[in-house]
This record gives C-alpha cells, sequence and structure tokens, in this order.
C-alpha cells in the first residue's frame, strides 16, 4: 500500500486543519497509507510520525491553528538535516510528502524535493504572497477579522474624534493592509510595495476635517513603517491626537471562513491527486477561480506583487 506523509510548517493560518482533513480523507478513500508529521520539519528529522485514520481528523474542519502543530527548524535550513528529513520518510516507506505553509515552507520543500523526495505543495498564509496561486489559505479569515476590528475601532474613533492607525501583519507584504483597508473604508493605506508621501497623508487627514469628518483611519503594513514612530510625526505635523492599535497575533487565529475552508478542502484532494497522477514536485494553486497546479521551481523564482489598481480604487474611494 502507497503511503504518504503531510506536514504544517511555518507560520500557522486558519484553514490549515482543514486542508489535513481533505488530504487524510482524500487519501484514505483512494486507499493510500496516510501519516501526519508533528512540528513540520522538526517533527521529519526527528521521527514525530502518526498514522491517520478518518477519525484522526473528524471534527477540525473549523478550528484555527493546526493539530499537527508547528515550528521553525534551523537544522532544516542546512542539507545535513534535510538528509535526515529524507532518511526519515525512508524509514517509513515514504515518498510523497504533501506539506502545507507559506514560502519558507515551500522553499523548504523545494530543497528536499532535490534531495529525491516528491514535494506536493499547498499555499496557506495569511500574507497572501505566495507566488504562483491568487489566494493562499488563511487569507481571507485574517482580513476578515482585521475588518471586523476596523469597524470597532470606527467607533470609538468617532466617538472620540481621534486618528487611529492599525497596524496589520503581513512581513515584507502588503496584501492584509491593501484588502482590509479598502473593504474598511480608511483614509490611507500604506504598504511596503509602494513609496508614501507623509505630507500627502497629512493632507488628506486636513481635508477629511475640513469636510467635517469625524475620525480617521490609517491601515499600516507591519514591514512598512513603524505604526508608533508614524503616529509621532502626524501629531508633530498636525496637533491632532493620535492612536495606535496593533492587531498582532489576532490575524493568525480563529475560526477559518467558508472562503477558506472551501479553498483548503479543494487544495488537499487536489494534491493527493497529483500524487496518485504521478506528478513531481508541485504545488497546487488557486488561479481565476480554479485549482491549478504550478512546478514548485517557478513558485521559489517567483514573487507576487500587489495589485496596483485596487491602491488606485482605495485612494479614490477615500476622498
Amino acid at each position: 500500500m502507497k503511503r504518504i506523509a503531510v506536514l504544517t510548517s511555518g507560520g500557522d493560518a486558519p484553514g490549515m486543519n482543514a486542508a489535513i482533513r481533505a488530504v487524510v480523507r482524500a487519501g484514505l478513500y483512494s486507499g493510500l497509507e496516510v501519516f501526519g508529521v508533528s512540528r513540520g520539519y522538526y517533527g521529519l528529522i526527528y521521527q514525530d510520525f502518526l498514522r491517520m485514520n478518518s477519525g484522526s481528523v473528524a471534527d477540525i474542519i473549523h478550528r484555527g491553528g493546526t493539530i499537527l502543530r508547528t515550528s521553525r527548524c534551523d537544522e532544516f535550513k542546512e542539507e545535513a538535516g534535510r538528509i535526515r528529513a529524507r532518511e526519515s520518510l525512508r524509514y517509513f516507506g515514504i515518498n510523497d510528502l504533501v506539506a502545507i505553509g507559506g514560502n519558507g515552507t515551500i522553499q523548504g520543500g523545494y530543497k528536499l524535493a532535490q534531495l529525491g523526495v516528491n514535494v506536493i505543495a499547498i499555499p496557506a498564509s495569511i500574507d497572501n504572497d505566495i507566488p504562483g496561486t491568487d489566494l493562499a489559505i488563511g487569507f481571507d479569515t485574517a482580513i476578515n477579522t482585521v475588518s471586523a476590528a476596523i469597524n470597532r475601532i470606527r467607533d470609538t474613533a468617532t466617538s472620540h474624534e481621534r486618528i487611529f492607525i492599525i497596524e496589520v501583519m503581513g512581513r515584507r507584504s502588503g496584501h492584509i493592509a491593501l484588502a482590509s483597508g479598502l473593504a474598511g473604508g480608511a483614509e490611507s493605506i500604506l504598504v511596503p510595495e509602494v513609496e508614501f508621501d507623509l505630507d500627502k497623508v497629512v493632507e488628506r487627514l486636513r481635508q477629511g476635517l475640513k469636510r467635517g469628518k469625524l475620525h480617521s483611519i490609517i491601515v499600516v503594513a507591519e514591514g512598512c513603517c513603524g505604526a508608533y514612530a508614524l503616529s509621532e510625526k502626524i501629531h508633530e505635523m498636525t496637533g491632532m491626537e493620535t492612536k495606535v492599535t496593533v492587531l498582532g497575533h489576532t490575524q493568525r487565529g480563529g475560526t477559518p471562513t467558508a472562503l477558506d475552508r472551501m479553498l483548503a478542502s479543494r487544495m488537499g484532494k487536489r494534491a493527493v491527486d497529483l500524487i496518485l497522477e504521478g506528478k513531481k514536485n508541485r504545488m497546487v494553486g488557486f488561479q481565476g477561480m480554479k485549482i491549478v497546479d504550478v512546478g514548485l521551481e517557478k513558485v521559489v523564482q517567483g514573487e507576487k506583487s500587489i495589485d496596483l489598481e485596487i491602491c488606485e480604487i482605495a485612494r479614490i474611494l477615500s476622498i
């Protein structure tokens, strides 16, 4: 009986459990033996394997985080660690690995593939910065979480007639800030990919006050600039009271949205199909409302940019 393994690595993302469930049950349905690997590549090196059955993934589709847990493994960054991981898989008679995670996970999977392991990747990252897919698992939940926070903060901002700066996650990517800022009606959205002019940001705030606006919301990606430093500069330039909210890891957790559950389920099933079809070293993606697969080499060498059209829409609609 053919054996496959599944792991989650790097930062957790809502919907990872739904993807695990899909891989396990699709694999079992197709007559495969499925092993879960705990704590990502660390568990791969130290043989923390668990044989999965249908009950192993019962009642998890709605849960955030990952039942397989996750970690960042420095040993796996070295070739010696990756060789140990490969030998662990061989010891269990496993040639195919489904790796669920973000850019780091996929890059690690690609390096493992170069040692002879067939790696099928599933993109899961709230940052949504993975080339080859329009959406990564967890992004929709994250932007809904941020949008809900903006709604609550807006109530306080209006009551106190203040400026609020909301810092969101994303590392060096502005996808969360851009999507949630547009959905939340932010006056300004600052992202790492687009250089901003602080004078123009301040002028927009002043114009809003002249029109009688009771509040202003600025959404800032964490990789763009420090929210607290920005707050101090705006206060120095305008004298306006400015408050900062850093949403932090609240964006990672929570119940995945229906979209993320559906996306994860479709991607997990497709990952198993790719293994059964004999396809090697691919990433499952979502492009133009369809599930596709892309070569791992193309993914790790690619780069995903933000949609500048959305930036322009946000700027126009915030007048």
